[in-house]
């Protein structure tokens, strides 16, 4: 037997060659980034050019009043902050006045928030009154309380103790001094006023955000307003509270325009801000203070990249959730 013989065979086609992905058109690429070159020069230029001069200067042994003997001295300034009396007590000032300030504005703003979530006639107004001392400008705030309020003579203060006394029959009410008397909760006054606007806004901006199914849930099965609160509000809260507390603690640490327009920095009330002030504009050591802002900005560095992240971990959630 023999075995068949095959046909004749089709030709055969040879088959597509697959060709590389094209490259992106560079070209395209670049007309779309160029808007946003004028941006990041002007960022650049902005703030990281100055802080590489800081940088610079902070390595010099530089006074302004002899500016011809000037010379690099390494790290020595960086020793010479951390050695400085005054330095380390504006540090301790600096801790006191942002954590009692930040405690009290989330206190404050949480209990402000809750209002402004009820429904009633008006809130739109009180909404806006509300907001209002975070519009001032923080000189003029500072001002408003150094002037109208605490002022001895015609303080607002002093005229209200004035006119309580009056009512109960004493003519000699007490008429203290409120700036000299208590220096720094002056100042925590001020900012406390000023700044509980923002954290309300944040944390207003959370409760409103609150899923109100599992509340009603609650509320049927029996729960009361503390427990709501507690059990769900609060847990729901947490990150809004930690990024107030993170941008409140950042804001409140380069702070400087309360402290110098109240207390001036006398009667212990000099922050960080204000002593790299006096070291730079008063002592003229450009050096010593460039150092010590480098030190400010590493640690505002530090505490801004824990509130980058808890923003970051936020709207994750919400992506999550939607």
């Amino acid at each position: 037997m023999t075995a068949p013989t095959a046909g004749p065979r089709a030709p055969v086609t040879p088959s597509p060659t697959v060709r590389p992905s094209q490259p992106p058109n560079r070209l395209k690429a670049w007309a779309t980034r160029a808007p946003l070159l004028p941006a990041l020069v002007f960022l650049i230029a902005v703030t990281q050019l100055p802080f590489v001069a800081t940088l610079v200067i902070s390595l010099f042994d530089w006074n302004s009043l002899d500016p011809d003997d000037r010379h690099f001295t390494g790290l020595s300034n960086y020793r010479h902050a951390a050695e400085d009396e005054a330095l380390r007590e504006s540090v301790l000032t600096t801790a006191v006045l942002t954590a009692t300030v930040v405690l009290a504005t989330v206190v404050l703003g949480l209990l402000l928030a809750l209002l402004l979530d009820r429904e009633f006639r008006g809130r739109g107004v009180v909404r806006t009154l509300l907001i209002a001392p975070f519009l001032v400008v923080p000189v003029a705030a500072a001002l408003l309380w150094k002037h109208v309020l605490y002022n001895p003579d015609y303080g607002l203060f002093n005229g209200a103790l004035t006119w309580v006394a009056a009512r109960f029959g004493d003519d000699s009410p007490p008429q203290p001094d409120w700036v000299s008397d208590m220096p720094l909760l002056a100042v925590e006054a001020s900012l406390i006023w000023q700044w509980t606007p923002f954290m309300m806004l944040i944390l207003l901006a959370g409760l409103q955000s609150r899923p109100m199914d599992m509340i009603e849930a609650a509320r049927i099965d029996g729960a009361g307003n503390w427990q709501i609160f507690r059990y769900l509000t609060l847990p729901h809260l947490r990150r809004y509270l930690e990024l107030g507390v993170l941008l409140g603690s950042v804001y409140i640490v380069q702070n400087f325009d309360a402290v110098f327009t109240i207390t001036a920095g006398g009667l212990d009330t000099a922050n960080l801000p204000y002593t790299i002030y006096q070291t730079f504009y008063q002592a003229h050591e450009y050096g010593q203070a460039s150092a010590a802002g480098v030190l400010v900005v590493i640690g505002s560095i530090i505490i801004a990249t824990f509130a980058l992240r808890v923003v970051s971990s936020l709207f994750t959630e919400e992506a999550s959730r939607s």
